[in-house]
């Protein structure tokens, strides 16, 4: 892993889940400070994508970071993205308008995103890996890599393909790791086998490992101060080849519990992998819906319905029983977009990376709220 040498230590910042204002734009004054923080305590990763919070992430990035400090002080990452491009020749004007818009001269990661079977054979057919690479030469890009969200033979396949891929980002976590939809650790193995760095997103599966039930609750206490978070984060970090976690930061309380225990990592110890396979047990054994709020869904439903936003209301619902789930579901959908408007269309399970049931899913919402909203 020589050739990453100016990244500082392995945790990443991802411009995902950003602070935001009322009107939906990102607190920039709070964003300044959590970056801030964020390179004081000698951490330099920072993650973003085109689409992320409608474009606005890009934007804040230029404003809290890129504006503020010299180039060589971090390092960003940006994406293609499938839905920016139908050709081989939208790709360059795409990549120099992000380039633009994030005020810098050059990416030190660009990755392919959001790879699966399907999207795949998109970027083969336009020549976006071979543009990459081509950038790459150029200087624009330091390093090319992808992001992924498909079986562990898609990967190994890709891997096989272009084996000049540089790093891989996964989803990896404690709960996905013997999953048979995502295939953490599978994928896992193929980023070892074809040695490949590992960027590690969701480590704590959109806060579902955050928001634990009170049981599981109780398995961590028992093991002294450490959060929920902590406990999910340490055991991505803790793996052989892991080169990065990213956490997705959106205030600075999370910013400084998570900088506090990653500023001296600490792999997990035999007790704590232990109980972290108390927990998975009991996070298997829940009927929440897995969703981790990354909201592909919601761009092209054609009835403009907030599903990441239902499904936390029903989940919230089944854990605790919580009567705010009622109320929050009708501030979602004052304006339209109940569960029941859902017409079977499919096209939010085309893009879900966690190949939920997404219409199977949306009419227990319905069943759960509707009557009562």
């Amino acid at each position: 892993m020589d050739y990453f040498e100016n990244v500082k230590k392995n945790f990443g910042f991802g411009c995902m889940r950003l602070p935001l204002l009322k009107n939906g734009e990102v607190d920039l004054k709070a964003f300044t400070e959590m970056v801030d923080f964020f390179l004081e305590n000698g951490f330099n990763y920072f993650d973003t994508a085109h689409g992320y919070l409608g474009g606005r992430s890009e934007i804040a990035l230029k404003a809290c970071l890129t504006d503020r400090y010299p180039r060589e002080k971090y390092i960003l990452t940006n994406k293609l993205t499938d839905n920016y491009f139908e050709r081989e020749e939208d790709i360059r004007p795409f990549f120099e308008k992000q380039l633009k818009i994030c005020g810098v001269e050059y990416f030190d990661f660009y990755l392919m995103h959001a790879q699966n079977a399907v999207y795949f054979e998109k970027y083969k057919r336009c020549r976006a890996y071979e543009t990459a690479f081509a950038l790459r030469d150029e200087g624009k890009i330091k390093h090319v890599g992808i992001s992924f969200h498909d079986k562990a033979k898609v990967l190994d396949r890709i891997l096989t393909e272009y084996p000049e891929v540089e790093a891989v980002q996964i989803q990896f976590n404690y709960v996905d790791y013997d999953d048979e939809s995502i295939e953490s650790r599978l994928c896992y193995e193929v980023c070892r086998k074809h040695n490949k760095p590992i960027i590690v997103m969701e480590p704590v599966k959109g806060g579902t490992l955050v928001n634990l039930p009170e049981r599981a609750k109780e398995v961590f206490s028992a093991l002294g101060n450490g959060s929920p978070a902590s406990y999910a984060i340490r055991f991505a970090a803790s793996f052989e080849g892991i080169f990065m976690v990213l956490s997705g930061m959106s205030d600075m309380a999370q910013m400084r519990e998570n900088v506090g225990y990653m500023r001296e990592f600490v792999p997990l110890g035999d007790k704590e992998h232990a109980a972290i396979g108390q927990v998975r047990s009991i996070m298997i054994g829940s009927d929440a819906i897995s969703c981790t709020a990354c909201r592909y869904c919601v761009e092209g439903c054609p009835k403009k319905i907030a599903i990441p936003d239902l499904f936390a209301c029903l989940n919230a619902k089944r854990r605790f029983e919580d009567w705010n789930s009622d109320w929050y579901y009708g501030v979602y959908t004052k304006n339209g977009g109940k569960a029941g408007d859902c017409i079977g269309c499919g096209k939010c399970e085309k893009v879900c990376p966690q190949r939920l049931e997404i219409r199977k899913h949306l009419k227990e919402v319905s069943e759960q709220f509707d009557k009562e909203n």
